[in-house]
């Protein structure tokens, strides 16, 4: 508690209208808000990530935000983390023919792992950001993690491998809200961030090109490799395997008779292995390093809608535990693309059972 009897909550405020409203509706709700934002973003990429949530006009934003709300505001130094939690994580998976999801890491380090500690020094009992996403208790004690109820806007995806003492210290206060509720909070509070668009980009990487960014940060440099099809025919040569991702067709640089699509990337030879758009379609995978929300030990099998990927609409599957936090996923139906390196999240209707992340084999 802090001196006025109110529950201290520590908001992380990106600059968007998302946290805004967050620290709003808080304050409404009667909490004690101080607003936060951790500078991740490293020196070289603040010309490129000016506008982003992790850029100089971010803070500017948050900052004047705190000030119309009348809250305290704190920037705190979290780039050398970033640099090693996120962008080396970032880099090393494309190395290893992966397609790495960074935003479920930076929850996972950062936003729910450092600043829950920063915020305990605070003095908070909680922490607050703007994800569109529900917890629940149980009576248990156990702490669920829903959809946000804006399906569209829905970000629970991201936050599946939250384990639960981080659960447990989160509030969501968008979970029940629309966004254009949430425009309509900002609005209402008059705060500069009311109209502002949001950014569907990853954060270091404003213009969308992770390969270019990969090369300007010496992450990666190019190492020529072959192109070759299902046979191992040799159809071209590329630059790197981090270049590529599964299910990619345009910017191979060689010519075929029919549309091919990339379909594995392999490590050990620098290869990019090409072929239509059959060979993509797969009904079993295996995941890794999986996190179960509702119970500490998953049952023998269990049946979910899993999504691959953060925009994919889920489908039918069976899940069955391997032990070691592996398990294999049995598609009820075939799905294509399924690449190695994302976040595979399995739900029960509204419920995050969990998820893993999707490995070769």
């Amino acid at each position: 508690m802090s001196d006025s009897g109110k529950t201290r909550v520590v908001v992380g405020m990106s600059g968007g209208v998302d946290s805004s409203a967050t620290a709003a509706l808080l304050i409404e709700q009667g909490y004690d808000v101080v607003g936060v934002t951790l500078k991740l973003w490293p020196q070289d990429c603040v010309n490129r990530a000016e506008d982003k949530c992790c850029g100089p006009q971010a803070v500017m934003d948050a900052r004047a935000v705190c000030h119309k709300l009348g809250v305290p505001y704190y920037l705190i130094d979290e780039a050398e983390e970033f640099q090693k939690q996120v962008i080396a994580y970032f880099a090393s998976e494309y190395k290893a023919g992966r397609t790495p999801n960074p935003c479920v890491m930076c929850n996972q380090n950062l936003k729910f792992g450092n600043l829950i500690t920063r915020a305990k020094k605070l003095g908070a009992q909680k922490i607050a950001t703007g994800h569109f996403a529900r917890l629940e208790t149980t009576p248990e004690g156990r702490t669920l993690l829903r959809k946000g109820l804006d399906t569209r806007k829905d970000q629970s995806y991201f936050l599946f491998s939250l384990r639960q003492d981080q659960l447990a210290f989160a509030l969501f206060p968008l979970g029940e809200k629309t966004k254009s509720d949430t425009r309509d909070v900002a609005r209402h509070c008059n705060l500069k961030t009311a109209d502002k668009e949001e950014s569907m980009e990853i954060c270091f990487v404003p213009d969308n090109n992770y390969g270019n960014f990969l090369q300007q940060a010496k992450l990666v440099e190019k190492h020529r490799g072959e192109i070759v099809d299902g046979h191992g025919h040799v159809l071209g040569y590329h630059d790197g395997i981090e270049f590529y991702t599964i299910g990619q067709r345009k910017g191979l640089g060689i010519t075929t008779a029919k549309p091919v699509y990339v379909v594995e990337l392999d490590p050990e030879t620098n290869r990019v292995m090409v072929g239509d758009e059959t060979m993509l379609d797969r009904d079993e995978f295996f995941v890794e390093r999986c996190n179960w929300i509702p119970f500490e030990n998953p049952p023998e099998s269990f049946d979910v809608t899993a999504k691959i990927r953060y925009n994919h609409p889920g489908t039918s599957a069976t899940v069955i535990p391997l032990g070691e936090g592996r398990a294999k996923v049995k598609l009820h139906i075939p799905q294509r693309a399924i690449t190695p390196g994302q976040a595979a999240v399995f739900y029960q209707d509204d419920l995050v059972v969990g998820g893993g992340w999707i490995t070769r084999g």
